[in-house]
């Protein structure tokens, strides 16, 4: 057997080295981040397991702006009043969406979890092995009384999938997880920012409601929030979405 020169022998030892050290930033990396979703988790009364340490890094190595997909819409009309953008009305097309029903105590808890379920199955925890990609908005239905007064516990949490697996969606690893086919929507969306719960989604629907024209073509006792960024984020960019009736 040729013996192995002290140079190949330096460079193989090298290259293990950095390896090691690759992988030990990696593992500090993924700590750091698990402790923060952690610590933002505990604000909302929700416990992050340490399972969702991998998901949520490589959700964030994935969360530049150019590598999310927006879902598509066509724009019917802006509803401006002195400068000020009040509502848009929308037609979003049918689509696949990757749906989990959450019913917590409350909403926040909800969205939390039901979210966290849906960052397994983007990231990998699917039958395709593959990480799908994000999708923006995350979409959480909502239903009140006809009265606007108040929310039901339940609501669906939903991940339109990308336009490339729109045809032949991975199935969920996750029973809970289901994929459903949303028609084609007429939705008046009107944006606000901040943290979302009971009371902030009530003042907003309520808001919306007094802006339209004409409420009553819209559905009554379901509504669409509409999450631009992730439910970590301290000033979250959000819509409430009203649906035209069918």
């Amino acid at each position: 057997l040729a013996e192995e020169s002290p140079d190949s022998a330096y460079h193989s030892h090298g290259s293990s080295l950095e390896e090691e050290a690759a992988e030990r930033m990696d593992d500090e990396e993924q700590e750091r981040l698990l402790s923060y979703w952690q610590s933002v988790g505990r604000g909302h009364q929700v416990d992050v397991p340490r399972d969702m340490a991998e998901p949520i890094q490589q959700l964030t190595r994935n969360n530049n702006p150019q590598e999310r997909q927006s879902i598509p819409f066509t724009l019917i009309q802006r509803k401006e009043k002195l400068g000020d953008l009040l509502y848009e009305k929308r037609h979003y097309g049918k689509a696949k969406w990757a749906c989990i029903k959450m019913k917590e105590k409350q909403y926040e808890q909800s969205i939390c979890l039901g979210f966290m379920k849906l960052m397994r199955y983007i990231c990998e925890q699917n039958s395709s092995g593959l990480y799908l990609g994000i999708t923006v908005p995350i979409v959480t239905i909502v239903h009140t009384n006809e009265a606007h007064s108040a929310m039901t516990q339940a609501v669906t949490v939903a991940y339109y999938l990308p336009e490339v697996l729109q045809d032949e969606p991975p199935h969920p690893f996750d029973s809970d997880i289901i994929i459903e086919e949303w028609p084609a929507t007429i939705v008046y969306s009107r944006s606000f920012r901040g943290i979302t719960n009971e009371d902030s989604i009530m003042r907003e629907i309520n808001l919306l409601a007094a802006i339209l024209e004409s409420p009553e073509l819209c559905l009554r006792d379901t509504f669409i929030i509409a999450g631009y960024t992730n439910p970590a984020a301290a000033n979250r960019h959000n819509e409430i979405w009203f649906l035209q009736r069918p």
